[in-house]
């Protein structure tokens, strides 16, 4: 039978693992900032992959002035946002850990689980949109295209079976495989771009003519205005901002114990708010340039739908301007992180999904095993790339979608944290939750595919955790149990083993305790000490487990006990804990004429209902999974 631990914690702080990046053996080892910056880096910066070809054809000659507005939004907007998120969340959960401790009850659960819903979309949006990318570099190079020419759709699907492989035999240390594929990556682009300026240099013509599309547009505030409408298709250039705070936990804390005295490691919020801001520096530089090369150098023709430059704008300019060889190095650089974006996005998914759902009693039993997830996730992302034809551009929409609600999200919970602790500089993150706001409405209604993707996954999320919060509920439920005092401890230790009868209560007046005495004697025939347990709820019922405190006093008038739990989040689960507990001689149980559709629903809401025949049901699930060989107590249903 099952014993308290001796001193239980009251309150669990888990340690997430970060997106990528934990070994097999434990936590990995920390590391300075600008190494975990590279993490980060393959999400962020893989998207210079695609993200010039999807802003020509979104925007055209406006492409360089809205990435212009969507660099602002970046520094002034995410960056603030997240660094404040690093500070509030500091062990790496991120943004939804955050609205989470802000939010309490039912409705935080069901806030919880959309979001979720929205991060599996960016996430598995990012590795079906990564890998058509990586495919379409490699179709249209004329190498590789001999072979691949003509099956983008099966590359893709083969790079994302490749994928989930991998994880079903393991994923190990990232970091240096992120530099590896990062680095070199950062450098061939910065080639291309300086060979593209240089290009430009030469052939004033190209800037003439680009000058003359702006001028087609009209005047300055005109050119602004459509900048500021179209720069929304565009926001998948903020992808990585949470894997940046995700990967919190890898970064350094510095030599001395600099957070002793706040209680939190300044070390590594500092360290994580240097990641976030070179990251999307040298994220805007590339952006910018990349967007101002392409647009002056890439013909409409090759960067439309269909066209040689489509999805990989900087690839054709590579292979343009330096010919085959190098547009080959280019483009395998490119397919390596473009895959390796592909893993940090299944990383996230399996540490973001089971931190979240077994917590709230939402999880079957499969979620707390990896294979099983990534065979799921595999699954969605076949359906995915099917749907879209592993087509790029089609998908830019769903994947900004994801990127956006979350950073609205996170633009909200700083919002509130910061309004809670009366700080004036909440007013300018409500105004950057506005902004976020703005460009995630403006994305939905010209490419409502993502809010479908995302409804989809939500509804899967909310019924199948719905399914095992139903199932789960006859579980004991009860994490930890500690004692109000030390006398408390020594009373509830002398009733243990067959000592006395458990006799539930629903009030703790003396007057009942007594009335339930006399019945109980002449009814029952219980001759020896009775313990009268009340249980308290906690006001947050949606929780699935609970530390609960207990007070256990001796009734000095009749040698009875009378024990008092307080901060449950289910009655019934708890008298059956308590009763493993005690391992009373007899479990004394009323029951209602309540009806016992009202009774269940109240039970899975609430925590109450018809709490005699819940204990039984809750008592005989334990007992056939831990078979023991001592006598079970004697359960008496007794009709009110």
């Amino acid at each position: 039978m099952a014993r308290a631990p001796a001193d239980p914690p009251i309150e669990r702080v888990e340690e997430p693992r970060a997106a990528i990046g934990r070994s097999a053996d434990g936590p990995e080892r920390t590391h300075p900032w600008h190494r975990v910056l590279w993490l980060t880096g393959v999400d962020y910066f893989s998207t210079l992959g695609y993200q010039p070809g999807i802003a020509l054809l979104a925007a055209g000659a406006l492409a360089p002035l809205a990435t212009g507005l969507l660099v602002l939004v970046t520094l002034f907007a995410a960056v603030p946002v997240y660094r404040e998120v690093a500070r509030h969340s500091y062990v790496g959960q991120g943004s939804i850990a955050m609205l989470e401790n802000l939010l309490k009850g039912w409705k935080h659960k069901l806030f919880v689980l959309a979001l979720l819903g929205f991060a599996t979309t960016d996430f598995v949006i990012t590795m079906t949109l990564s890998a058509a990318d990586a495919a379409e570099h490699a179709c249209e190079n004329p190498y590789l295209g001999l072979v691949l020419g003509g099956h983008q759709l099966a590359v893709t699907l083969g790079l994302l079976a490749l994928l989930a492989g991998v994880f079903l035999r393991g994923f190990r240390e990232a970091i240096g495989i992120a530099m590896i594929v990062g680095i070199p990556y950062i450098l061939l682009n910065v080639v291309v771009i300086v060979r593209g300026f240089i290009e430009i240099a030469h052939r004033p013509e190209v800037l003439g003519r680009w000058m003359e599309a702006l001028h087609a547009h009209g005047d300055p505030t005109a050119l602004l205005f459509g900048a500021v409408l179209v720069f929304p298709r565009l926001a998948l250039g903020l992808s990585g901002f949470e894997t940046g705070v995700a990967v919190m936990p890898l970064v350094d804390d510095g030599p001395s114990l600099s957070g002793a005295a706040s209680g939190k490691p300044e070390g590594r919020i500092a360290g994580t708010g240097k990641l976030l801001a070179g990251a999307a520096v040298l994220m805007s530089v590339l952006l910018l340039s990349s967007s101002f090369v392409a647009a002056l150098l890439v013909p409409e023709e090759a960067f439309r739908r269909g066209g040689v430059a489509s999805g990989r704008a900087l690839a054709w300019l590579a292979h343009g301007l330096l010919g085959s060889g190098f547009g080959t190095l280019y483009d395998l650089a490119t397919i390596a992180i473009l895959w390796f974006a592909g893993a940090s996005a299944m990383a996230g998914i399996l540490n973001l999904i089971p931190r979240y759902l077994p917590r709230f009693g939402m999880s079957p039993a499969w979620v707390a095993r990896v294979r099983p997830l990534v065979l799921l996730v595999f699954a969605f992302d076949v359906v995915i790339t099917l749907i879209f034809k592993a087509d790029v551009n089609a998908q830019g929409g769903a994947y900004a979608t994801g990127v956006l609600v979350l950073m609205l999200s996170a633009a909200v919970a700083v919002t509130l944290a910061l309004w809670r602790e009366a700080r004036t500089r909440a007013v300018y993150f409500l105004l950057v939750s506005c902004v976020f706001a703005y460009v995630l409405e403006k994305n939905v209604r010209d490419r409502p595919d993502g809010v479908i993707i995302a409804s989809c996954f939500v509804a899967f999320i909310v019924a199948t955790s719905a399914l095992s919060r139903f199932r789960r509920a006859t579980e004991l439920r009860v994490e930890h149990l500690v004692f109000a005092d030390e006398e408390s401890r020594r009373h509830f230790d002398a009733i243990r083993g067959k000592k006395v009868d458990l006799v539930p209560i629903e009030h703790t007046g003396k007057a009942e305790r007594w009335d339930k005495i006399r019945e109980l004697r002449e009814r029952h025939q219980v001759e020896g000490p009775i313990a009268f347990l009340h249980v308290s709820l906690r006001d947050d019922r949606s929780e699935f487990e609970a530390t609960i405190e207990i007070r256990v006093r001796r009734i000095v008038e009749t040698g009875n006990y009378f024990l008092h739990v307080k901060g449950a989040v289910a009655i019934a689960n708890t008298i059956a804990f308590v009763s493993e507990e005690i391992d009373p001689r007899t479990i004394i149980l009323g029951l209602t004429r309540g009806s016992p559709m009202s009774q269940a629903v109240r039970f899975l809401l609430f925590g109450q209902g018809e709490t005699g025949l819940l204990v039984y049901q809750i008592l005989v699930r334990h007992w056939d999974s831990t078979p023991e060989d001592d006598v079970r107590p004697l359960i008496v249903l007794v009709s009110d």
